[in-house]
């Protein structure tokens, strides 16, 4: 059990150094021309080797790029990285004749079997290139020894409902395509997550991450008994490049696995995100906070914080410490700005008006702030800086800052013009250090396609979209290095930007924007989440066992009434406040769902999953028995528990202790509950 920070940061180096030496013995990539075991650096200097096709593809005034680039000037140049573990190079490709010269920086990990990279187009020339187009960041050929089934494990992305990041298998066959896409111009939107696995024959696989944050797309094809070819890019670019002009396209990150099944290569992937996708600080992983809001207890017309005041925001803070259920942040949502309130304006409306609502925080927001330190908790705010309403402070800004439709009263704020960005980033910065912020919450509410698409010229078609997400990663580094101690929340209107470069930088607090409260959707969608990521939260709303259980993970936000008749009791809130800082170190382990994939929306089912820590011996089972379900009992199979030790079992609920064998526990391990709706939550540990 871990009970405080400095021996949860002592435990994550043991698991991440645990995972090393597996990772190592069991997980290198095939070669793909022998089918051969090889190290991940093998791969790299075979594929991006002189006179080789690298992995990746564009066209080039409308020819191939694998008919001509081994017939380019090439260079390859090793980068000295601040981490051991990580190998940088830069491969480079240059046209003689037009001047273009493609950049490849490509990191590779010793201590995980992963490689990654991003690639620049770079017009070195007085005059514009031929059009680009067809651009693919990875464009590669899997070629394994053996023949067998490839099945491809991808999600869901986030729309709002119970269905959101549910986990898709779908079985491979030779020429069949599989494709994937977000439905608008945020990374996660609806209809695709950009994370997925695919497993291969001979207990192998690959776990992929693309990193934009913007429209993105994957195809997936196995080209033979033997073969998977996949091919990711941008959704749109068609462009010429001016004179002394570059481009990014989207990272690609693979990490490839060997193994029991396909949750090898989830739970090894996790770890590889913990240690090298996550927010450091000061060289040390940064957790994530249990955030805490000021009460959504106000009433109609009252939206968000609309009817905040600075006295009522001191009074809940001061309530919280009453009663010894302090979060570690407090959360000021929407509607603390210019032009929102009761009898004046909605949240939504005035967007673009970043500056206190002097009616209700007269000395703005620093004396909310110097309350919430003087508890000893961190004070979090919330900002849509890329949407601009019709008429705001922003609106009256620059108008080559801002990109417009005709008839709509949003505005795009423009990331992509760099006197544009660095206002913003200067304006932020500013509020931060005037207002005591110490944590950034950012949401974006509305999809920028259409304005990226009404502002590329013909010969231009992506260059919008590339030059706002180049804008939005400029725009977040510059924040994190001028603030040291800074994490940033990300939130698109919950979890529609999530891909591997947000990840580096932010983690997503609120991850949908599903039903308040629904418990059941709560956990489809931790339930679906964790197999890529292992930092994501949600709402708990209620302190009774279901509801609470629900919403559990990495971080969470406390959405309990601290003042009425209807609040929690207080006993109720402290115990659950306890209990969550206790399970809160497990979400960090290996992951293993019990219940299956698929559809796990219905109420009439029973959903499970554990969580595991190898290197302590110990874990937790949750479960949920939904309203509907006719099954009082549910058999189990668990993981990462070893066939030779005994386990300690200890029922929450019931407080009854039970020991048996890890054999028992991988055969099958019975769950129980009479109640429906009705929860389980069983810790275990290894006995010594």
């Amino acid at each position: 059990m871990i009970r405080n920070k400095t021996k949860f940061k002592t435990t994550l180096i043991i698991f991440v150094t645990a995972l090393f030496f597996i990772s190592q013995a069991y997980s290198q990539p095939a070669d793909p021309r022998s089918g051969k075991d090889i190290t991940v650096q093998q791969w790299v200097n075979d594929n991006f080797a002189k006179g080789k096709v690298p992995p990746f593809s564009f066209n080039y005034g409308g020819i191939d790029s694998k008919t001509f680039i081994t017939g380019w000037k090439y260079s390859a140049e090793k980068v000295v990285s601040e981490d051991p573990a990580m190998k940088k190079s830069v491969y480079s490709y240059t046209d003689g004749k037009s001047g273009l010269v493609v950049k490849c920086f490509v990191t590779s990990y010793t201590d995980f079997p992963a490689v990654e990279w991003v690639i620049k187009f770079i017009n070195s020339s007085g005059s514009n290139t031929p059009l680009i187009d067809m651009a693919e960041a990875i464009n590669y050929s899997f070629n394994y020894k053996g023949e067998g089934q490839f099945i491809l494990h991808h999600s869901l992305g986030s729309d709002a409902k119970r269905s959101d990041f549910q986990q898709l298998d779908e079985l491979l066959q030779p020429g069949k395509k599989i494709s994937m896409m977000p439905s608008g111009g945020r990374s996660s939107d609806n209809s695709a997550l950009p994370f997925f696995n695919i497993e291969a024959p001979g207990s192998r696989g690959t776990v992929f991450a693309i990193g934009w944050t913007g429209k993105w797309y994957a195809e997936i094809e196995q080209a033979g008994q033997k073969s998977v070819t996949v091919r990711s890019g941008l959704a749109r670019m068609r462009l010429v490049l001016y004179p002394g002009e570059e481009i990014r396209t989207p990272s690609i990150c693979m990490l490839f696995w060997k193994g029991e099944d396909r949750m090898v290569g989830h739970n090894r992937f996790r770890q590889f995100i913990l240690a090298h996708h996550f927010r450091k600080i000061n060289g040390k992983f940064a957790e994530y906070p249990l955030s805490g809001s000021f009460d959504y207890g106000d009433p109609v017309p009252c939206n968000e914080y609309n009817c905040l005041t600075a006295d009522y925001a001191i009074a809940l803070v001061k309530r919280y410490q009453q009663f010894r259920v302090m979060p570690e942040v407090f959360w000021l949502d929407a509607g603390w700005y210019t032009g929102c309130g009761w009898d004046k304006g909605d949240w939504w409306q005035n967007v673009g008006n970043w500056t206190v609502e002097k009616d209700r925080f007269p000395d703005g927001l620093r004396p909310v702030a110097d309350a919430v330190h003087a508890v000893g908790a961190k004070f979090m705010v919330w900002f849509e800086p890329e949407r601009v309403r019709k008429g705001t402070q922003f609106d009256k800004l620059n108008t080559e800052w801002l990109l417009r439709l005709p008839g709509d009263d949003n505005a795009l704020f423009n990331l992509g013009n760099p006197e544009a960005r660095i206002f913003l980033t200067d304006y932020i910065s500013d509020f931060i250090r005037k207002e005591g912020i110490d944590y950034y919450r950012q949401d974006f509410n509305f999809d920028p396609m259409p304005f990226w698409e009404k502002n590329d010229k013909p010969d231009r078609t992506g260059i919008s979209e590339i030059r706002h997400i180049e804008g939005l990663y400029a725009y977040w580094d510059s924040l994190l290095v001028r603030f040291p101690q800074l994490l940033i929340d990300n939130c698109a209107s919950g979890g529609r930007r999530l891909d591997i470069e947000t990840t580096t930088r932010s983690a997503p607090l609120w991850r949908t924007d599903y039903q308040y409260g629904e418990p059941n959707g709560y956990q489809c969608h931790t339930y679906g989440l964790n197999f890529y990521l292992p930092i994501h939260g949600t709402a708990i709303y209620k302190s009774e066992n279901y509801t609470f259980r629900s919403g559990l993970g990495a971080t969470a936000v406390m959405n309990w009434e601290v003042t009425g008749r209807n609040s929690e009791s207080i006993p109720v809130m402290q115990k659950s406040l306890a209990e969550y800082k206790i399970l809160r170190p497990y979400f960090y382990g290996d992951y293993y769902p019990l219940t299956g994939t698929g559809n796990l929306t219905g109420d009439d089912i029973w959903l499970a999953y554990q969580l595991n820590r190898s290197p302590e011996g110990d874990g937790i089972i949750v479960a949920f028995r939904r309203k509907e379900s006719s099954a009082d009992s549910i058999d189990v199979r668990l993981r990462g528990v070893e066939s030779g030790s005994n386990y300690l079992l200890f029922n929450e609920d019931t407080k009854e202790n039970t020991e048996l064998s890890g054999e028992i526990l991988k055969n099958g391990y019975t769950l129980k509950l009479t109640e429906k709706p009705g929860s389980v939550l069983i810790r275990y540990k290894r006995v010594p």
